[in-house]
C-alpha cells in the first residue's frame, strides 16, 4: 500500500458490501459508505492506491448531493464525521472526510448514463453506425464534440465484468415505464445543472453515470455523484474537439498500463510513483475547481 492511502477498511461493524472502491457497513437503520483510495481500471483493482482519491470522491459527491437536492432527493444523511462518530472515534483517521452516512435503499439494476459530448464508447459506436446506444445522432460530429442536446444512454449494472449498453425500452422493461421515465428525466436534469455550474469554474463535464435506488415507494439518487470516477471531466482551457481530451481522472493510469502491453486481466502491473502522484493531484485539482474550496484533509 502506498504511504498515506487507505485501500481497505476494517471496522467493528457488519460489512454490508465491498465494491471496487467503496466499503459499506451497517450502522443501525442507515449505512456507512467509506470511499477508499483503491484504484480500478479496466475492471481490475490495482495493488496500489491513489492518495486522497476516496476523500475527493466523498467530498465531491456531498457537494453535488447538496447542490442538486432540489432536483431529486438523494440518499445522503451526512458526510460529517461528528454525526456518526459515536463508537467509531478510534477510526477517525480512516473515516473522517471519506465517509458518508446514507439511507438504506434497494439499488435499481440500471446505470443511468448521460452524455453531453461524444467520446469513449459512444464515439466508437457513432463512427461505426451513426448511433450511440441506439440513438441516431446528426452526421458530421467530431470526437469530443458537444451534442445538440444531452442524451440518455443507460447500461446494465454488471456485478462483474463490463456493463452493457441497453435502450430505453429495456430500461422500461426492467423498472416499469413510470420509473424509467423518472430516472431518465432526473438524470438529464442533474447533468444539465451540473454541466452549467462546472463550466463556469473551468471544467467541462462531458458525460456522467448515476445510480438510483428505492426507499419504500420512492426512487432516489444514490451511490456517488458527479465525481472524476463517474464522469469525464475535461479542462475548459485547451478544449478542442476532433481529438481525445485531457481529463481530471485516472486516464494517466490507463495510458501507462496500455503502453506496458498488459492484457487487462489480473494481476495488474505495478504503478510507478510518478503516475500515482500525478493522478492524485488531478483528483484534488478537480475537486478544488468544482467546489472552489481547498480539499480539507483531516
Amino acid at each position: 500500500m502506498v504511504e498515506g492511502t487507505v485501500t481497505r477498511t476494517a471496522l467493528p461493524l457488519k460489512l454490508h458490501g465491498r465494491g471496487k472502491v467503496r466499503d459499506t457497513y451497517e450502522l443501525g437503520d442507515s449505512l456507512l459508505m467509506v470511499a477508499t483510495d483503491r484504484l480500478s481500471a479496466f475492471d481490475v483493482v490495482f495493488g496500489e492506491g491513489i492518495p486522497l482519491k476516496g476523500v475527493v470522491l466523498t467530498q465531491m459527491s456531498a457537494f453535488w448531493f447538496k447542490e442538486t437536492g432540489k432536483i431529486v432527493r438523494n440518499h445522503m444523511i451526512s458526510a460529517e464525521f461528528s454525526d456518526f462518530a459515536s463508537g467509531l472515534e478510534g477510526f477517525r483517521d480512516v473515516l473522517d472526510g471519506r465517509s458518508m452516512l446514507v439511507e438504506k435503499s434497494v439499488p435499481l439494476k440500471v446505470e443511468c448514463v448521460v452524455r453531453g459530448y461524444i467520446s469513449g464508447s459512444a464515439w466508437k459506436s457513432y463512427k461505426a453506425t451513426g448511433e450511440a446506444c441506439g440513438i441516431r445522432l446528426p452526421s458530421g460530429l467530431e470526437e469530443s464534440g458537444m451534442l445538440p442536446e444531452p442524451i440518455f444512454t443507460p447500461t446494465t449494472k454488471a456485478e462483474e465484468g463490463h456493463d452493457e449498453d441497453i435502450g430505453f425500452r429495456e430500461v422500461a422493461r426492467l423498472l416499469g415505464k413510470d420509473d424509467a421515465e423518472f430516472v431518465r428525466e432526473k438524470s438529464i436534469q442533474v447533468y444539465e445543472f451540473a454541466r452549467k455550474q462546472a463550466e463556469k469554474k473551468g471544467i467541462i463535464i462531458a458525460d456522467t453515470k448515476m445510480e438510483f435506488g428505492r426507499v419504500g415507494g420512492e426512487v432516489i439518487l444514490i451511490d456517488e455523484l458527479l465525481t472524476p470516477d463517474s464522469s469525464r471531466f475535461w479542462p475548459k482551457a485547451g478544449y478542442a474537439p476532433g481529438k481525445p481530451q485531457d481529463s481530471f481522472d485516472k486516464q494517466a493510469v490507463r495510458d501507462y498500463v496500455e503502453k506496458t502491453g498488459w492484457d487487462k486481466r489480473p494481476p495488474p502491473p505495478r504503478l510507478p510513483p510518478e503516475i500515482i502522484g500525478s493522478t492524485s493531484r488531478r483528483y484534488v485539482e478537480a475537486y478544488e475547481m468544482v467546489t472552489e474550496k481547498k480539499l480539507a484533509v483531516r
